[in-house]
């Protein structure tokens, strides 16, 4: 009989070794959702318009108005020579090169140096005064 009682106390003592993983596992799903949760607000957003990876054609006869880094404004029409000239001119510049037809496309080239919100003024002046198609040219390419 005494054996018995032994073997009985070893088989208690095996069964303490042994690690329980329910509290391990509850940590590491906790620990997985702080760092889902944590990782969108840590990464911080950088935006490059002025490439992209596919693009559009670019149409024919179009009208650029280039923005420079300097924020100064110039007019090319029909690949000519690019001309200076100011947000007041912009849109009766662009009345004449159109020649009444609304076809003809206006494409604003901003240079990445330059502030948003010069070229939103551009669009902006061209919308008011009744330019109907404006786009903004970017180089294709990563």
């Amino acid at each position: 009989m005494p054996a018995v009682a032994s073997r009985g106390a070893g088989g208690r003592r095996r069964s303490m070794n042994e690690i329980n993983m329910v509290p391990f596992i509850d940590v590491m799903l906790v620990l997985l959702i702080i760092f889902m949760v944590s990782a969108p607000m840590i990464t911080t957003s950088v935006v490059d318009l002025p490439s992209v990876g596919k693009a559009k054609q670019r149409p024919e006869g179009v009208i650029e108005i280039l923005v420079t880094s300097e924020s100064q404004l110039k007019i090319k029409i029909d690949k000519g020579e690019p001309s200076t000239i100011t947000l007041a001119q912009l849109a009766a510049q662009v009345k004449a090169a159109q020649n009444g037809s609304a076809n003809i496309p206006v494409v604003i080239s901003g240079d990445k140096q330059v502030r948003y919100e010069t070229v939103v003024k551009v669009m902006d002046t061209l919308q008011k005064n009744g330019v109907q198609r404006v786009g903004l040219s970017v180089k294709q390419g990563g």
